[in-house]
């Protein structure tokens, strides 16, 4: 292989990847082009990509398709962050010859940011703070955590650790998931609890289970109907976990108290989505993972996978 490869880096939406990582070693062997906006149309998409060897994606963001991969006859190695990538069709990789590798990742990020959803849902601070900047002050009382019932959907790597700092502040722990036992829950200090107890005893309710084809809705109308007036929902998770038009309707007639959502379906978030506008809902632009070490890893790790692979394919 003598033609210089090139190399496309998707969604960069805080124009960050040059700096989080040395490119150096990567741009001596191939041409590397940097893309800060996203693309949802995925003709358009394939007509930008179609010169590019490599195509670096932040997991979840851009979905790489068949039909996608069909349209990109170059394509020889998707680059993805994360040790997983649900919006990747592997097996249509395979059919198209094409190399998938991902990055390390780490938990940490998305644990300490649960806990500024749920604090900062629980203490109105968005609300709060909008008015301190527009020139007002208090607007209304926010609520303690300690004696409340922290609810988890989910026990897991990132379920367990959001459970042992709510623990810290005095709450008591339930969780439920379809696979949950009891001698598992209680190994972390948790009590196990069935599914429309978890709702219903919930003052904070947050999410900490994959989505696959069993989770996907699993928050539904019918769930949230098992709710307290009181309650506040978080979701750090995925999108689609949750009925959205539930949960919309639910936060507008004031049947849960709040939610603190981070995670949607489409992602961006489109411009009239009701979310943008409710003013007992905290939503942030998909933020859960981002930190300033985590993008290091993400893409250092993205340009140590793509120089290894040149490497192999060029010996």
């Amino acid at each position: 292989m003598t033609e210089r490869l090139r190399v496309a880096v998707l969604d960069d939406y805080q124009h960050v990847a040059r700096q989080s990582a040395d490119w150096a070693l990567l741009d001596a062997l191939a041409d590397v082009v940097v893309f800060h906006d996203h693309v949802d149309d995925e003709v358009l998409l394939a007509r930008r990509l179609n010169p590019f060897d490599v195509v670096c994606v932040m997991r979840e963001r851009t979905p790489v398709t068949a039909t996608l991969m069909a349209a990109l006859p170059r394509l020889r190695l998707i680059a993805s962050t994360g040790r997983a990538n649900a919006s990747i069709d592997l097996a249509a990789a395979a059919d198209h010859g094409i190399t998938v590798v991902h990055t390390n990742y780490a938990s940490t990020p998305t644990i300490e940011f649960t806990w500024a959803a749920i604090l900062g849902l629980a203490r109105n601070l968005a609300n709060e703070a909008a008015s301190v900047r527009a020139g007002g002050w208090q607007q209304g009382m926010g609520v303690e955590l300690a004696g409340k019932t922290l609810a988890l959907l989910g026990l897991g790597r990132i379920g367990s650790a959001v459970a042992r700092i709510g623990q810290a502040f005095g709450m008591q722990v339930i969780a439920w998931s379809q696979n949950l036992t009891t001698e598992h829950a209680a190994g972390y200090g948790v009590e196990r609890v069935e599914k429309q107890a978890l709702f219903a005893r919930a003052d904070i309710l947050s999410i900490h289970t994959r989505l696959s084809e069993r989770t996907q809705g699993l928050v539904s109308a019918e769930a949230l109907g098992w709710m307290k007036p009181t309650a506040r929902l978080v979701n750090t998770s995925r999108g689609p976990i949750v009925d959205e038009a539930a949960l919309i309707e639910a936060l507008v007639q004031g049947r849960i108290a709040g939610a603190a959502v981070d995670v949607y379906d489409p992602e961006p978030l489109p411009l009239d989505h009701p979310f943008r506008r409710l003013p007992n809902v905290l939503a942030t632009p998909h933020i859960g993972y981002v930190s300033e070490e985590m993008y290091r890893t993400f893409y250092g790790d993205t340009v140590r996978n793509v120089v290894d692979w040149i490497g192999k394919v060029r010996t």
